[in-house]
């Protein structure tokens, strides 16, 4: 009895090391995507570039994930979720490293273009990593773990990105950050082929998904909430060192603190859901949250203290979102083999929120000046809303 408990232990702490591992993977290719808005300062000072500028190179990262959720689902199933793991950091790295090298701005652009393909592989295939190495008893906590991947790394390239002299130093240091975890996922059990039964029967799979409601709310929902909390975290330290006067270390710090506060949203939505409270009122509750508070930044209602503190409580409520969408993905899927389609379908509403919230406040921003911005926030919130309400019967 004795041997076994210990058996049981130590399969536990394996299994927690595992997690470990693949959130940290989660970790890295976040920072990849924060890394832009942090060097913005930097990049505008070497290349010239304008808000509008940095607004696309802070979201073309996401292109690929508004069209490719779904596939690299497929992807996962044909491929194994290991596999793909990995394939998504090595090219993650590979980008940072092209992107560490570019003579203009057009080539950074393509470069940030393949870090989004392996960002994608890697959101992808982490939930079924998740699944396959955790224990049943343990995955709701694992799974609450791993839906704070983005924030954290989002606040740590706040945190680490003043430390750089040069944006092109951050760029290479990040390219071997994916590689050292790449090598780390290598130490996992190894990825087996999972149900795949070609791509004919995918595609009707994908049709049937597309066709449910409840998947296309849970899609739209992520999408706003992504579109909201990028079109502002994206500007956050130009925002502070620019329209506060802040020197750019003073920025990243406050800006890793606030990303931060969406980490405890995340995991308070997985505390009120085991409470039994409505998913539906935890995006709603969010999302006017989101609204006010997006729009009270960007026109300045409240001196700058009270503004910062407005864009903790945006990141704060805006964590009950994701997290709650996420959790309802398993009682959306048309069958429990469409789960990863709708997972990915949801990545590309996220990954849609992603490209047009910074491209469209950056150049609105741009053209009108910052309470400009105020109004797509709202009108987000005002959408979101909407999406929330829909679902109040979601999963019954």
């Amino acid at each position: 009895m004795r041997a076994s408990q210990q058996d049981i232990a130590v399969r536990e702490k394996n299994s927690w090391a595992s997690v470990a591992v693949i959130v940290g993977g989660g970790v890295v290719l976040a920072l990849q995507v924060g890394k832009a808005s942090i060097a913005a300062p930097l990049l505008r000072a070497d290349m010239g570039l304008d808000l509008a500028a940095i607004g696309w190179l802070t979201a073309v990262i996401a292109v690929l994930g508004m069209l490719g959720g779904m596939p690299a689902g497929s992807l996962v199933a044909a491929r194994g979720d290991r596999r793909v793991f990995l394939a998504g950091l090595g090219t993650s790295a590979l980008g940072a490293a092209l992107g560490a090298a570019a003579p203009d701005y057009a080539w950074l652009l393509a470069s940030r273009l393949l870090e989004g393909l392996g960002f994608l592989l890697v959101v992808v295939a982490g939930p079924a990593l998740l699944q396959r190495v955790v224990a049943a008893g343990q995955r709701d906590l694992a799974f609450a773990l791993w839906s704070c991947f983005m924030p954290t790394g989002i606040a740590l390239a706040m945190l680490l990105g003043p430390l750089f002299s040069s944006w092109r130093i951050l760029w290479w240091s990040s390219a071997a950050l994916s590689l050292a975890a790449a090598a780390a996922v290598l130490l996992l059990p190894p990825s087996a082929r999972g149900d795949w039964r070609g791509w004919r029967d995918t595609g009707r799979d994908a049709l049937a998904t597309l066709r449910g409601r409840e998947p296309l709310l849970l899609a739209a929902g992520f999408g706003l909430y992504s579109l909201q909390f990028f079109a502002l975290f994206n500007f956050l330290p130009i925002l502070l060192t620019e329209r506060m006067g802040m020197p750019l270390q003073t920025a990243g710090l406050l800006a890793a603190a606030a990303t931060a506060a969406n980490i405890a949203g995340n995991l308070c939505a997985g505390v009120l859901m085991g409470r039994g409270m409505a998913r539906w009122g935890l995006v709603a509750g969010g999302s006017v949250v989101m609204g006010l508070t997006g729009s009270g930044v960007f026109l300045s209602v409240l001196p700058d203290a009270g503004s910062f503190a407005l864009c903790v409580l945006f990141s704060a409520a805006g964590g009950l979102i994701p997290a709650t969408l996420l959790a309802t993905a398993p009682r959306a899927a048309p069958s429990p083999a469409r789960v990863p389609l709708v997972v990915g379908l949801m990545m590309q509403g996220n990954n849609l929120g992603q490209v047009v919230g910074p491209a469209a406040v950056g150049g609105l921003i741009q053209a009108c000046g910052w309470p400009a911005a105020a109004g797509i926030a709202g009108g987000a919130g005002v959408l979101a809303l909407a999406v929330a309400l829909g679902l109040r019967h979601s999963g019954r």
